[in-house]
């Protein structure tokens, strides 16, 4: 592959195909073909789905600005809009996720009616909760079979509680909404399963909202109940928040806490930085790095140009797609050196894997305090921890958007 940047009018035999297969020799890294973006230059065309042409941005610099630019829209339906799914067929395949697929007003008018249960200062309040569960699901991990498998004993359970807890919703339900989240982030997934999933979940918060009417309580659904009292918002509207919440609250920090963990383990002077210090501030710049390495959000954030607008030498016309790639701009060597290299000392603090501008991820103050708690207290009190399989044995999600491991067998 050249290193010669690609345009509009650049013959479509020179266009690399979008998204590329992920691959086994590089678990923990973006694939080979899809580094080899990158070397086009901050801003490219790929051939997507359905033939579209939509541009794919790898340059930090780049993303940055783009995420922040009202004149990219990430209304899905819009013709152009980077999909597996034909716009035309959009409701086929649909999976309403609230306030994540609108654009301003709408969206910030949603998106203010939770935001303020994911402040720091709220979520600090919830660090000793989320300590006693960790070593809850610690102890019982330790009391339990060994080996046994981490995703199960701590990575799904400890993320699926928290937020279970803040919404309102019974945890005993868990395995209900884990099983139909797996299917909505599934790549591999048809359409039909995807909303079939979706409707479940949609129906099952619906009823919880509507019990919540009557019955409220101290919870994130029951204040939601107050804004459709007053008219601000459907039961529908607050439901499919419900859903968006539950899945992005647990889903993401999940495959963080096991592949991260998977992570440290193949890097043991690296583990060793945040199991043997007592400083938070330590564990907050470890915590970041292995965001910014792992960068789980896979098939990029996507958006249609509401206008035309220049970047990088480059103009994105009005109605084109955009994929910004924030794995490819959390290596990018201008903001990052030798970005390949996990150094759980750098500051890795402008990362993306959060996205940026209005919709960044508005429960990432609550997934970093998560991760802060569950990698020191998991490595500290089992210090003897490690993977029972090589890591060509081990079932990556190279099926999902949300990228982790199905399994992961630890021993101690």
């Amino acid at each position: 592959m050249t290193s010669t940047s690609l345009t509009a009018e650049t013959s479509d035999l020179d266009i690399p195909d979008f998204p590329p297969p992920r691959s086994a020799q590089c678990p923990f890294a973006p694939s080979p073909d899809l580094r080899a973006l990158s070397g086009y230059g901050p801003l490219t065309r790929v051939r997507s789905w359905g033939g579209s042409t939509p541009w794919a941005v790898t340059g930090h610099a780049e993303q940055k600005a783009l995420l922040s630019d009202p004149r990219l829209s990430v209304e899905f339906t819009r013709p152009g809009f980077p999909s597996p799914v034909d716009p035309a067929h959009a409701h086929a395949g649909s999976t309403d996720l609230s306030f994540v697929g609108m654009d301003d007003p709408e969206h910030a008018r949603l998106r203010r009616m939770v935001s303020g249960a994911f402040t720091i200062k709220r979520v600090e309040a919830l660090r000793p909760r989320v300590q006693q569960m960790a070593d809850d699901f610690i102890d019982a991990m330790l009391a339990g079979p060994n080996p046994a498998d981490l995703v199960q004993a701590l990575a799904l359970p400890l993320p699926s509680l928290v937020i279970s807890e803040m919404l309102g919703v019974p945890y005993e339900d868990h395995e209900f909404f884990q099983t139909n989240s797996k299917t909505i982030v599934s790549a591999v997934a048809t359409p039909q399963e995807r909303q079939t999933a979706h409707g479940n979940l949609a129906g099952y918060l619906d009823d919880l909202v509507g019990r919540k009417l009557t019955e409220p309580g101290d919870d994130l659904l029951s204040s939601l109940c107050k804004q459709i009292e007053s008219g601000e918002l459907t039961r529908r509207q607050a439901a499919t928040m419900g859903v968006l919440l539950l899945l992005g609250g647990h889903e993401t920090t999940a495959n963080m806490i096991s592949l991260g963990t998977l992570l440290l383990l193949e890097h043991p002077g690296q583990l060793a930085l945040i199991r043997d210090t007592d400083d938070p501030a330590v564990v907050r710049d470890a915590v970041e790095e292995l965001l910014r390495y792992l960068s789980i959000v896979h098939l990029g954030r996507r958006r249609t140009a509401l206008a035309d607008i220049e970047v990088a030498g480059h103009t994105i016309r009005e109605g084109d797609g955009v994929i910004l790639l924030g794995e490819l701009a959390n290596r990018d060597p201008a903001v990052f050196p030798d970005p390949d290299r996990l150094d759980l000392t750098r500051d890795a603090r402008r990362h993306q894997a959060f996205g940026g501008g209005s919709h960044h991820c508005v429960g990432q103050p609550l997934a970093r305090m998560e991760l802060q708690v569950v990698y020191p207290t998991l490595l500290r009190r089992i210090p003897t921890l490690r993977a029972v399989d090589d890591l060509d044995a081990i079932p990556f999600k190279y099926d999902a958007v949300i990228y982790g491991l199905h399994a992961l067998p630890v021993t101690w």
